[in-house]
């Protein structure tokens, strides 16, 4: 792994630590929300957000409105999203995808690998578009 990737995906993991704060009992519940992740062949780069849903869309997401309507559409089943079909080019040069935080309430952990940008577009439309 490159270091620049290995730097990039620290980064990235510690503000996923410090996005949803843990809270004593008593305390006001965590921010709810989706950690958004999307890294390239080897993680040779890695980006990523949280977006906020309920009870108003939210967070760096530059398609926030539109990220949750696809998320309700597929009642939180990332392997259900209505995406935004269209043809892609057959080159290999796999993306992953993942999600991690909560949803509605419900925990969420999800991760897919994609043969290309493209088809991680297509397959997901707005949720990964940023």
């Amino acid at each position: 792994m490159h270091r620049s990737a290995v730097l990039a995906a620290a980064a990235l993991m510690s503000l996923a630590a410090t996005a949803v704060p843990a809270h004593a009992v008593g305390d006001a519940p965590a921010p709810r929300g989706l950690f958004l992740t999307v890294s390239g062949s080897e993680n040779t780069w890695v980006r990523g957000l949280l977006l906020h849903c309920p009870p108003k869309p939210g967070g760096a997401h530059p398609y926030a409105a539109a990220a949750c309507g696809a998320l309700a559409a597929a009642r939180g089943d990332l392997d259900r999203l209505p995406g935004d079909p269209h043809a892609c080019t057959e080159e290999f040069d796999p993306v992953t995808a993942g999600a991690t935080g909560t949803w509605r309430g419900r925990m969420t952990a999800w991760h897919k690998t994609y043969a290309n940008a493209c088809a991680l577009d297509a397959a997901t439309g707005e949720v990964f578009r940023f």
